[in-house]
């Protein structure tokens, strides 16, 4: 018997995504943003994406079956990003999963989203090797990960971020630098044609004993913010310190992952998130893990940023897993660490009792 085709669903910024896996292959997927909604305050505002999601789901999933030749009444289980992220952004997503879920019969799935980051290398290179090591950077998280099997296993944490991660960095250097939200994109189109020699700025935590696989981008970022306030009265070379920015932030995650790949010894690094579209990110990677003998693997560019298609190979591998669903009062955790890629929180409720 085949396995069943597992809709996912994303909502946990900015992005509303959905996305249809059957044993580990895509069959079609659809995304919406409402960045540009956003792009006016630089920054996400929690109300509009909540508002965004509501008013895109509906056409969003439809639009992914039709992209699979697919209808509704296919879908054999239901995924659904419950953390962590925005709280009223992952309530819609929510709602809407139960709901079809409910009105399908079909099992419902709660996935962490960082695991959704993790599992979208399989849609492109296959199962992961266990073990392996996975580098993730997004707009708000930077971990270093030991993964074994994904979703029967607990994700071991051997750096995590300690302030501010790659991708804020990114977006509020890019403010200072009077470019354009969202940072990253931005940053790295300037620094083509910049010197990523030509600022001296700071490697963070390069050499720390206590923190060697932890990460912080605060300081880099206030070391940018003071290089252009030095620059007062004077046109900013803008393309030299995009580049040099991206360069400090490029050697420090490709230096502390291939080191950890090395301690471990793991011959594969995955790197995974919004951040691992950016160019020099990549090419510093490929060209370290080329010089050591590791393997690097990194999903394609249009399943590096928040989609739907992610969260259902999570629940593609825990339908294939024999995992348990979760039950139909599952709720949200905005903050939730990841521990396991599913994540299935219970609401609680509180009664008065008279007296």
């Amino acid at each position: 018997m085949s396995a069943p085709i597992v809709l996912g669903i994303e909502s946990s910024c900015d992005e509303t995504g959905a996305g249809l896996v059957r044993g580990g292959r895509l069959l079609g997927h659809a995304l919406a943003s409402s960045m540009d909604e956003h792009a006016r305050y630089g920054g996400v505002i929690p109300e509009i994406a909540a508002r965004a999601h509501v008013h895109a789901l509906r056409p969003v999933v439809q639009r992914a079956l039709d992209a699979a030749g697919l209808r509704l009444s296919d879908i054999g289980a239901v995924a659904v990003t419950t953390g962590p992220g925005l709280s009223g952004a992952l309530q819609v997503g929510l709602a809407g999963a139960k709901a079809l879920a409910y009105a399908l019969g079909v099992p419902l799935y709660g996935v962490h989203h960082l695991a959704g980051h993790v599992a979208a290398d399989t849609l492109g290179h296959g199962p992961l090797p266990d073990p392996c090591m996975v580098l993730i950077v997004s707009g708000g998280h930077t971990s270093l990960l030991l993964v074994r099997d994904l979703v029967r296993d607990p994700i071991v944490h051997l750096g995590d971020t300690l302030d501010d991660a790659a991708g804020e960095c990114f977006d509020k250097v890019a403010r200072v630098f009077g470019l354009p939200y969202p940072g990253g994109p931005a940053i790295d189109r300037a620094a083509r044609v910049g010197d990523p020699r030509a600022v001296p700025f700071p490697r963070p935590l390069a050499g720390s004993p206590d923190h060697r696989y932890d990460f912080s981008f605060s300081g880099l970022k206030t070391a940018a913010a003071r290089w252009a306030e030095g620059h007062a009265g004077r046109e900013l070379p803008v393309p030299d310190g995009a580049a040099s920015l991206q360069e400090a932030v490029a050697d420090v995650l490709t230096r502390k992952a291939v080191e950890a790949c090395a301690e471990h010894g793991v011959d594969t690094l995955v790197v995974v998130g919004g951040v691992a579209a950016n160019s020099r990110v990549r090419s510093l990677a490929e060209e370290r893990c080329r010089t050591v003998g590791i393997t690097l693997r990194v999903p394609p560019l249009r399943l590096c940023t928040d989609n739907g298609a992610m969260i259902a190979a999570v629940g593609d591998l825990l339908v294939r897993a024999g995992a348990e669903p979760a039950p139909l009062d599952m709720s949200i955790d905005p903050s939730a660490p990841l521990e396991y890629a599913a994540l299935h929180p219970v609401a609680t409720t509180t009664r008065t009792v008279a007296a």
